[in-house]
């Protein structure tokens, strides 16, 4: 790691060295291994769902727009901690710039919380689907999708400059060595690492995301509970199961990403345990988008009927 030392004679951090998931090489061989699969694997599947979507134009509605959204969400998401972890297992220092560091921040905070934006968007369209359905395609016009899919854009990245912008202007990183304990530039091991006042960043973090957090929660919960009382209204248990069903995919992914993401950072910090936060991380930024594409797809008729149509297709076409 370099330092320099400012007129003021203070180190100042240039670059930073990551912990890592493990000091022991035969275990950093198998995690590579394991994760490079699964890494793959998540490009495959959602670059897989966004090329069925996109070329299938039965599949041309808002809900599968979302979805397609989604996929390229969790891709760039992914990708913005998983490449160099992987590059960290074989390197021999696993260390990151400065700027190296703010934008891998700003990269993974501003996917997150698109994300975050996103799924609380595709509960209102099913809550739209299922308890206006006469006039889902008025509501959920082509204006009002690009309006959503923009605002979840728009709001996760203000949340990634100001979570970036208040962590490498705010926090001061002073002396040596500055051992990230973590596989990335995550904002609360930073906030750990500051050697000076750290309740304004506190503040900004638990404010922000405490924020994308709770409303996207509310606008999910009072989505689902307006589908809810609409769905005991059915008369038809044919009616109520396929209705259900429309929704049990998005609830399977809303339930697992919120619950790892609220529990990572809304904790009180006398919680916060590196390790423990390491393997939460691991969940959050690479299992869950590995999983997305297989939670939607297996209960998904019409996605599964496509990727069969566009797999046929390869096979008829590419034979000799």
């Amino acid at each position: 790691m370099f330092t320099f030392t400012d007129p003021d004679n203070r180190t100042t951090v240039v670059e930073f060295i990551f912990a890592g998931l493990s000091d022991s090489h035969q275990l950093k061989v198998c995690l590579f291994v394991l994760f490079l699969v699964i890494y793959n694997l998540t490009l495959i599947e959602n670059a897989a769902l966004i090329t069925i979507i996109s070329y299938d134009a039965n599949l041309y509605t808002p809900m599968y727009i979302f979805l397609r959204q989604l996929s390229f969400i969790d891709i760039c998401y992914s990708s913005s901690v998983t490449i160099k972890m992987l590059i960290d297992f074989l390197a021999k220092e696993k260390s990151i710039s400065i700027a190296g560091c703010a934008l891998q921040m700003l990269t993974y905070a501003g996917f997150g919380g698109t994300e975050c934006f996103l799924l609380a968007a595709m509960s209102y369209d099913r809550y739209v689907a299922i308890c206006h359905p006469l006039t889902y395609m008025q509501i959920i016009n082509k204006r009002a999708l690009r309006i959503m899919i923009l605002y979840s854009y728009l709001g996760g990245f203000i949340n990634g400059f100001l979570q970036t912008g208040f962590s490498f202007f705010h926090l001061d990183f002073c002396g040596s060595p500055q051992h990230i304990h973590h596989f990335y530039c995550d904002v609360i091991a930073l906030i750990e690492l500051s050697c000076g006042d750290t309740k304004l960043n506190e503040i900004i973090l638990f404010s922000f995301v405490g924020f994308i957090e709770l409303s996207s929660v509310f606008v999910i919960l009072v989505s689902y509970m307006c589908i809810i009382i609409a769905v005991v209204k059915i008369r038809s248990s044919t009616g109520r199961k396929k209705a259900f069903s429309t929704c049990a995919s998005h609830l399977t992914v809303v339930s697992i990403f919120y619950g790892t993401i609220i529990f990572m950072y809304l904790r009180p910090s006398s919680t916060y345990s590196p390790d423990q936060d390491k393997i939460i991380a691991v969940f959050y930024t690479i299992i869950i988008p590995f999983l997305n594409p297989i939670i939607y797809s297996l209960r998904n008729k019409e996605v599964k009927n496509s990727a069969r149509k566009a797999l046929h297709f390869a096979v008829t076409h590419c034979s000799f």
